[in-house]
């Protein structure tokens, strides 16, 4: 054996190296584990990643609304300007704040030069009325003639054709004399309906211009509240539905739903909600915030808490077996004070963590407190290996 050994080193040098690691890795036979070594008693336990308070999911009958910002506007602004112009304003009758009613003068114009074109008119009116009455004589004395054959045909057309020219031009005067009148009339500038007078921009000795803005008016005082909606929610507001609109100054307003918009703003993904407000002492240009009513039901409940952000998304961390956590994404449906309603991600019933929440990753292993802070059950146990 020596001698084959001697004639072959290489099976020699292999042969030594594996009594070598032999006797490295062995260990005496009267040597035994340390307790609470594994290989005693299986695989020793995950620590716990961090002790969190938990709450399950609950099913709750809510009341749903939609939260919603925006500014209260007029319902309709009124521009009250002249209907003539080139005439000087000889007085002004309102100013900002004053209730108006509907017809009321607000603004009179000098009418002197509008007064005399009156009478004139209504004298050109006169002498085309007596103008009318001499061809229709004339008419009557032709026929007459001409029935004893002593008056032409063509004489006869003649006349005809006087008198009919004689009632157009009483026709004209007639229509020049109205234009006259309601020029006039519209010397006197007046308020088209009821409401408020919110601007002033006209003054004593102004040359009226048509058209030109004097006044504005708030059209029977009635505001609205436009809130701005993100579009998944825009589907659940209806006409109708009661809003509770809160100011910045804590005064709280109702409203109804009166018309949602059709279409959504590209640039910031919302669709505006039109609200009439009833009562109260609501100003245009207020900022508001507020709640719109979209029916009841049930609906899942998580305290707000619990709901991590993390790359835009809404997560909460669902308790399973040995205490390991899973990250759960879910998508919010609405705010109830500390409590958020979840749409999807989570079923009623579920352990979810609160206090801690936001600093676990998918797959923790977490330790369970109970309100007072003492760990419980299983997660006790745990706690108490991972620390061995």
């Amino acid at each position: 054996m020596r001698m084959r050994m001697a004639h072959n080193p290489f099976l020699f040098s292999v042969v030594a190296t594996a009594l070598l690691l032999a006797g490295c890795s062995g260990r005496p036979q009267d040597e035994t584990p340390a307790p609470g070594v594994a290989g005693e008693s299986g695989p020793r336990p995950a620590a716990a990643a961090l002790t969190v308070t938990t709450t399950p999911v609950v099913r709750q009958e809510l009341v749903r609304t939609v939260p919603a910002t925006g500014s209260i506007f007029p319902w309709q602004e009124v521009v009250i300007g002249p209907e003539v112009g080139g005439y000087r304003v000889a007085e002004v009758l309102v100013d900002v704040g004053s209730r108006v009613r509907a017809g009321q003068v607000l603004v009179r114009l000098s009418d002197d030069l509008l007064q005399a074109d009156l009478a004139s008119k209504q004298a050109a009116l006169r002498s085309a009325e007596a103008a009318l009455e001499n061809a229709a004589a004339a008419l009557r004395r032709g026929e007459s003639v001409a029935k004893s054959g002593s008056l032409s045909q063509a004489d006869l057309d003649r006349l005809r054709a006087e008198h009919v020219a004689a009632q157009a031009r009483v026709e004209t005067a007639r229509a020049e004399l109205d234009t006259s009148e309601l020029r006039l009339r519209y010397a006197q500038v007046r308020a088209p309906d009821s409401g408020t007078i919110t601007s002033r921009t006209v003054s004593v000795g102004d040359i009226a211009q048509p058209g030109a803005e004097m006044l504005r008016m708030l059209r029977q005082d009635r505001v609205e509240w436009r809130a701005e909606v993100p579009e998944a929610q825009l589907s659940r507001i209806k006409t109708g539905q009661a809003v509770t609109i809160t100011t910045a100054d804590g005064r709280t307003l109702e409203g109804k739903v009166r018309m949602v918009a059709p279409t959504v703003q590209t640039s910031t993904r919302t669709g505006l909600v039109y609200v009439d407000i009833t009562g109260g002492d609501a100003r245009p240009g207020m900022f508001a915030r507020g709640e719109i009513a979209a029916g009841s039901g049930a609906g899942l409940m998580v305290p707000v808490a619990s709901v991590v952000m993390q790359d835009g998304y809404s997560y909460v961390f669902v308790v399973g077996p040995d205490n390991v956590v899973e990250r759960r994404r879910v998508e919010q449906a609405g705010v109830y004070g500390d409590m958020l309603e979840v749409a999807s991600g989570v079923q009623a019933g579920e352990i979810i963590a609160v206090k801690g929440a936001g600093f676990l990753k998918d797959g923790d292993t977490v330790a369970v407190a109970s309100a007072g802070g003492e760990l419980t059950g299983a997660a006790a146990m745990g706690s108490a290996q991972a620390v061995q």
